[in-house]
């Protein structure tokens, strides 16, 4: 294997199809209009030498080294600004053009190091390969005089270094930050010779850099460079995989030395993220080999018992023993599974193939349960399928953008850069959210419309939307009439024209301003391409199911789903949350979203699995939790997954899972539940295992093995052992073959396979005879379910309520440096940004409270106390309070309550009712929290001085 190697062609090569010929160098060549001579050039495989162009950015024109002569023009205009004319002739190589780039050379070289022997960057340097490209032999210029070879270097960012005296200003870090990041983090401080990168005025890490790679990978010198590469040198080859962190599923290259990383390096090619990054993604994946990894398997009798490390063979017939005891003794029903979202789809099939198969019944389940299970409700409902209805580049097309729950640019990073810069080029954006997040207003991007709603109203705000429409005549009629059920629309119509619906009638309840509603209400559905954007903020609410069918009335009534620049889009939060839900994972549906009830559909899988299957809908995780309290459900297999920190109202999982007589965790780490597990199987890592990951968009990416499994099985290996230890057969020598089964028993994926990935990048689902190369936007022509059905959602507020002892309301969310429980990113140096979950408190409440930022508080709900710090802040508002949930020393889980969405039990995270006072001591749990940690500790540090 070698490095795989990207083109660049200097600049951005238009899309359009019109096409421009020219002559360069003698040679004739057509390019689409609008192109510039230096990509023209590159094209027909003339490289025209250049140090500031870089085809992800636009042409800027300052380093003077790709100057070209032009027939009939004077002067020597730079190759990258100058677009091509139909006739014109071009000179890239002549001795005026030599002499001229030698000279503009050999003055960056005269104020350069010239240390390229000892440099990170040797081999791996745009500049030295100009200065050979242009014949630089000599630099008349000595060092006597002033210069900038003195200057510090830069080393507080975790994972990158400047090293000043090396970079050449050619502002391609400025325009990264700028054009593909979107965050301004950057500038050119001063001018003339004492031009300079600064971040702000500050060093790196104090700066507003969000640490995205951006810069790092725009830099054509050592100036900037990750602190891997200075250790360890440049990669020896490299093999593109999918990221392991959220739903945008970006592409990398794994660059390698042997079987060590070295970087990973975004995918210029990849279809999700178009060669950017964001910091979890570019930087944090050290995890995988941290020493906390568990590499062998143990088990122990109770939960009170020290581990014993075992042999594979020993750890899986101890776990089918237990469980074929339980259900001997307690019935089939009594054990269960838990599928994970950050596996494969292939692993996650397994699962619940084991699960229905081997165990014998349906009780299965994944985190989709406590994250986005209301979206797959509401969109099937509504429009016939579970999953979001366009591509990420649709936003590209978007007039209007509305973004609603979601905190994107923390959690969705890579597709928050994306539509950050659709909105710098002119779309207009709504945002409701009760927290003031980045979007709202940031670098040269502000929201026309923020509705501030209270936690808990999102029904009644979105109704009130609809009202408008509705009431005002602003709906696409000849859209409703062709697409639509015309009956459910009626009554809808009736039913949302009500004046109880109304902006006014809402106006205390929602706590936004009748005014600003109307305007966002028209903005959405006069402005153009409207597109919805949505994530656990609407989702994790007793009426997420509701909340969803509502959005999808919304979009029907005015048109605005099925072409690119609209939708209904659900940001998924993992990096195959969509993938564990298409797989077959909730307790009702076999892969597709088909009904268990469905006789044909079960009959199909009952044939081609050899065993009768069970007709009925098996346990949720809150069942399954709720049983084993009750006494009935006595056994668990857990893959990569952690409820006993992700989880709310953490001491009823926590008593659930001590009830339980086998609980079987297969992880990475030795997580919070696994605490309460009689068996841990390790787990192995993204970069030690094949298979596909599925994004939020619906797109199927390969994930490729670049390291040996660490344990030595990767995750369906082990699967696929306890199977056939519980008597059920599975044989698999690859997960192509898991994919080929999945295909053949799963109509969206029926012309899914490796080959045709490893042909085409990626696909999104559906794929089969009538869409062979996927479909990037759904329901052109009609919806999935026929004519889109419009849904009552009557508000029905939250049985969460405030009262004089629990006053505030508290909601949760994700911060960008850390990812969903922690276990990943908290073994890194991310922690350097976010080492602890705080608490947002608004200056009125804290002050009422005697509370002074830093303070540690007590948080308490009817459900459990904790204590974490106060940061006061005005993103929040009066009455409201926020934390995130990455750290399992604090808790937050602890908390929340049991409350749940009506229709898929997703638990309310985002409304709990809670108090907050100043304290000086842990809370209780905590306290045996850290007990439990320590003890931990001792285990893992005995463990690894054993091996």
């Amino acid at each position: 294997m070698a490095l795989i190697e990207e083109v660049d062609h200097g600049t951005p090569i238009p899309t359009t199809a019109q096409s421009v010929s020219l002559n360069i160098d003698g040679q004739t060549v057509s390019v689409p209009a609008g192109t510039s001579v230096m990509a023209a050039a590159m094209m027909m495989g003339t490289e025209i030498p250049k140090l500031c162009a870089t085809d992800s950015l636009e042409a800027f024109g300052s380093c003077r080294l790709c100057l070209v002569e032009i027939e009939g023009r004077r002067g020597t205009p730079a190759s990258c600004t100058t677009p091509v004319e139909e006739g014109m002739v071009v000179h890239t190589q002549t001795e005026r053009l030599a002499a001229l780039r030698r000279g503009v050379m050999e003055l960056y070289i005269s104020d350069h190091p010239l240390d390229c022997l000892t440099c990170s960057a040797n081999g791996d340097c745009e500049l030295q390969d100009m200065a050979g490209a242009v014949g630089l032999r000599e630099v008349r210029y000595g060092y006597a005089g002033e210069n900038h070879l003195d200057a510090p270097n830069d080393t507080s960012n975790p994972y990158f270094t400047f090293e000043d005296a090396k970079c050449i200003v050619c502002s391609r870090c400025v325009r990264a930050c700028e054009e593909v990041q979107g965050t301004f983090a950057l500038t050119i401080e001063t001018r003339g010779f004492a031009s300079r990168v600064s971040p702000g005025g500050l060093d790196f890490f104090g700066s507003e850099c969000v640490s995205c790679g951006a810069c790092v990978q725009a830099c054509p010198t050592a100036a900037l460079n990750e602190n891997s590469v200075i250790e360890m040198g440049l990669p020896e080859h490299s093999v593109i995989t999918t990221c392991a962190y959220c739903g945008v599923g970006c592409s990398f290259k794994a660059e390698m030395k042997g079987n060590t990383v070295v970087r990973m390096v975004p995918y210029k090619h990849g279809k999700a993220n178009e060669g950017h990054s964001c910091v979890k993604g570019r930087f944090a994946w050290g995890y995988a080999t941290h020493k906390d990894r568990i590499t062998k398997p143990m088990i122990r009798e109770r939960i009170t018992d020290p581990w014993r490390e075992v042999s594979w063979d020993e750890a899986i017939t101890y776990a089918a023993s237990k469980f074929k005891r339980i259900q001997a003794t307690y019935g089939r029903d009594s054990i269960g599974g838990i599928t994970s979202s950050r596996c494969t789809n292939e692993e996650t099939f397994l699962v619940q193939k084991l699960v229905r198969a081997a165990f014998g019944n349906n009780n299965v389940d994944t985190c989709a349960r406590v994250c986005h299970s209301p979206t797959g409700y509401g969109l099937k409902s509504t429009l016939g399928t579970s999953a979001g209805t366009q591509d990420f580049a649709s936003v590209d097309q978007a007039d209007v953008i509305m973004v609603i729950g979601a905190n994107i640019t923390e959690a969705h990073p890579v597709f928050a850069s994306r539509m950050k810069r659709r909105l710098r080029e002119g779309a207009r954006l709504i945002v409701a959210d009760p927290r003031r997040v980045d979007l709202v207003k940031s670098a040269h991007v502000k929201a026309n419309y923020y509705l501030p709603l209270k936690p808990g109203t999102n029904v009644a705000l979105i109704n009130a939307m609809a009202h408008v429409i509705v009431t005002e005549g602003l709906m696409n009629e000849d859209y409703v009439r062709e697409r639509c059920d015309l009956n459910d629309f009626d009554v809808w119509a009736r039913f949302i024209a009500d004046e109880r619906h109304s902006p006014e009638a809402v106006e205390d309840l929602t706590g936004v301003p009748a005014a600003d509603v109307r305007g966002a209400a028209r903005l959405y559905a006069t402005g153009g391409n409207a597109a919805i954007y949505y994530g656990l903020g609407v989702t994790e609410h007793s009426q997420g199911s509701t909340m969803v069918m509502g959005m999808a009335n919304l979009a029907m009534a005015t048109g605005n789903i099925g072409r690119p620049g609209v939708g209904i889009n659900p940001l998924r939060g993992q990096n195959n949350v969509q993938g564990s839900c298409d797989m077959g994972s909730f307790p009702h549906e076999f892969s597709g979203y088909r009904h268990v009830s469905d006789d044909a559909t079960r009959q199909m899988f009952e044939a081609f699995w050899g065993v009768p299957l069970q007709n009925g809908p098996g346990l949720r995780i809150p069942n399954m939790v709720d049983e084993a309290v009750a006494g009935t459900f006595k056994g668990l297999y857990v893959q990569g997954e952690d409820i006993a920190q992700s989880d709310p109202d953490t001491q009823h999982v926590t008593a659930g899972l001590t009830a339980m007589e086998c609980v079987v965790v297969q992880d990475i780490f030795l997580n919070e539940t696994a605490k309460y597990a009689h068996v841990f199987l390790p787990g192995s890592s993204f970069l030690e295992k094949d298979g596909t990951f599925t994004n939020a968009e619906r797109r199927i990416n390969r994930v490729r093995k670049v390291m040996p499994a660490l344990a030595g099985m990767a995750d369906w290996e082990v699967t696929m052992a306890l199977s056939n230890a519980l008597g059920y057969s599975m044989h698999y020598s690859h997960p192509s073959e898991i994919m080929d089964e999945i295909a053949r028993l799963t109509p969206t994926f029926a012309g899914v396979s490796y080959k045709k990935l490893d042909e085409l990048g990626s696909v999104q689902w559906p794929c089969n005879d009538a869409a062979p190369t996927g479909t990037p936007v759904m329901h052109v022509d009609r919806f999935v379910r026929g004519k889109g059905k419009f849904m009552l959602t009557e508000f029905v507020p939250t049985e969460e309520r405030t009262g004089p002892r629990f006053p505030l309301i508290l909601t949760t969310g994700r911060i960008l440096s850390q990812y969903n429980v922690g276990a990943q990113t908290r073994r890194t140096e991310n922690s350097l940004w976010h080492d602890e979950d705080i608490l947002e408190i608004h200056p009125f409440d804290a002050e009422s409270r005697g509370i002074r930022d830093g303070d540690l508080v007590s948080l308490e709900s009817r459900s459990g106390e904790i204590s974490l710090r106060a940061s006061i802040s005005e993103r929040v508002q009066p009455g409201i309070v926020y934390t995130t949930f990455h750290h399992a020393k604090t808790g937050a889980n602890v908390v929340t309550t049991d409350y749940s969405d009506w229709a898929t039990n997703c638990p309310e995270y985002k409304v709990t009712a809670v108090q907050v006072r100043r304290t000086n001591r842990l809370s209780d749990w905590q306290e045996r929290h850290d007990a439990d940690s320590q003890t931990l500790t001792r285990v893992e540090a005995g463990l690894h001085a054993a091996e």
